[in-house]
């Protein structure tokens, strides 16, 4: 396929006017002629200008995408998850102490529900046998327990980590556990810190927040005041050990955003731990998420100050730990991106679905394969293979080239090249699903336009992007992607 349109995306800051040029994946910026020149063409003017003619003796402004629609990674799919797994998270259990609320298994979601399931050490050994056999290219690996709530079966977990470690030689061995945080115990903990066991531990907010999703199946009482004393529990036993756990909060868009921004920030117990957080999800979501009024409008001042940190305008000390992830994406997905080969490929693919097993591999309690923890366990598509026979390359093929669904939107788009867009959003539960994938095109053009912006913004602020590692050879390839004609 080749067109006339040329596949770009305009905008301006306050100080410069920018085109992003999908076909060579360059940023460029252009004098306000310019930019006036190449909108007019867009919106339906062919009438040829110097400043075009400049454009297009340098390769830009092309209507080309003659290519496959493949993913870079599929001639490649079976060596890499033959011998380049790294990481695998069991599900220990399909059980949990809590009835969250907006918890994926609540029967909110097109999901199972909560279950008496549980992963038999057959199972376990299993998966770990095949972790082993299917990772002699990785130099580390990764344990992770998952639930339900892991803890639950603390002995499975133990001999998992014996197990593991009895088996796995010539790498880096590590293990982590997501988890509530309620069942800490002197025992649990003295044993997770000797393996050095990373804890992720799920965290709301303050108690009022917090305890509003996250109470007790048994009895409905909310959860904050044990996590905090378990937090405590583990300071005290060994303090060095707090360099291994870390927060994650769901985000609530109802609540007050400023206050679980603020409580992270200074609540004695939980202040100098890392943080991350993600809001309510909403794919399988049986209803959409509600926001309150004034919930981006807090977000939005959070990340003003977080740039101004970035650019040396405010101390550190004002900033939110919520927000900090957003300059990382934004340098991983527009700064790097840049950096990217920008010769012509003769196979394409809209970025976006990861090799699906390769980065996280999920096993379930009774063994079968998911993409991630984060899919859909009532999907068809999404199971893509067991312990014993191995993966289902035809599934997970189909996964990975999701641009097929909508290869004829996906090769006219100009977010092409920063679509972030998960397979999962295009589960049909039964089959793979084109207009459930198109239902958030805009949304991440928007997110693309957005991001754009703010990276342009940033630079022509003097905010460094740069790691201080990095060479001068790559300095000076970031400067042939964005240059002024």
């Amino acid at each position: 396929m080749s067109g006339d349109t040329p596949l770009i995306y305009l905008f301006r800051t306050v100080q410069a006017c920018y085109i992003y040029d999908t076909n060579t994946n360059e940023l460029i910026n252009v004098d306000p002629v310019t930019y006036e020149s190449v909108k007019n063409f867009m919106e339906g003017n062919n009438k040829t200008t110097p400043e075009l003619d400049a454009l297009r003796k340098k390769g830009y402004l092309t209507g080309e995408r003659d290519f496959i629609m493949v993913h870079p990674a599929d001639e490649l799919l079976e060596s890499i998850l033959d011998r380049k797994l790294y990481t695998m998270a069991l599900q220990l259990t399909q059980n949990c102490n809590l009835r969250c609320k907006y918890c994926v298994y609540s029967g909110s979601y097109t999901n199972r529900t909560h279950t008496n399931k549980r992963m038999s050490r057959e199972v376990a050994f299993k998966a770990i046998d095949f972790l082993i056999l299917h990772s002699a290219d990785s130099s580390t690996i990764n344990l992770g327990f998952y639930g339900g709530e892991p803890l639950l079966e603390f002995p499975l977990i133990r001999d998992c980590i014996e197990y593991a470690k009895k088996n796995i030689f010539g790498k880096e061995l590590t293990f982590s556990i997501t988890t509530n945080a309620t069942l800490f115990s002197p025992e649990v903990i003295d044993f997770l810190s000797e393996n050095s066991v990373n804890i992720t531990i799920s965290l709301d907010g303050p108690e009022l927040l917090h305890d509003k999703n996250r109470r007790y199946g048994v009895n409905g009482r909310g959860t904050f005041a044990d996590i905090m004393n378990n937090i405590e529990m583990i300071k005290e036993r060994h303090p060095d050990y707090v360099e291994k756990i870390n927060f994650n909060t769901v985000i609530d868009p109802l609540n007050d955003y400023s206050c679980v921004s603020d409580f992270f920030g200074s609540y004695h117990t939980v202040k100098e731990f890392l943080v991350t957080s993600a809001i309510i999800n909403d794919i399988y979501r049986n209803d959409s998420v509600s926001f309150s009024e004034n919930y981006q409008k807090n977000v939005n001042y959070e990340l003003f100050k977080m740039y101004l940190w970035k650019l040396g305008k405010l101390d550190e000390r004002h900033v939110s730990k919520l927000v900090l992830p957003t300059f990382s994406q934004i340098k991983e997905n527009v700064h790097k991106r840049m950096k990217l080969p920008t010769s012509k490929f003769k196979k394409d693919h809209p970025s976006g679905p990861c090799v699906p097993g390769a980065q996280r591999l999920f096993v379930d309690v009774e063994g079968q394969l998911y993409p991630c923890e984060r899919v859909s366990e009532s999907s068809q598509v999404m199971r893509i293979g067991d312990v014993y026979e191995g993966f289902d390359f035809e599934k997970v093929r189909s996964i990975l080239n999701l641009g097929k669904l909508t290869e004829e939107a996906c090769r006219s788009c100009w977010a092409f090249r920063m679509c972030n867009q998960c397979a999962a959003a295009a589960d049909g539960i039964e089959e793979l699903s084109g207009p459930l994938r198109m239902e958030l095109c805009q949304n991440v053009k928007n997110y693309v336009a957005d991001i754009l912006m703010t990276y342009c913004t940033l630079r022509e602020l003097g905010c460094d992007f740069e790691d201080q590692a990095e060479t001068e050879e790559s300095l000076n390839e970031e400067k042939s992607s964005c240059f002024s004609l």
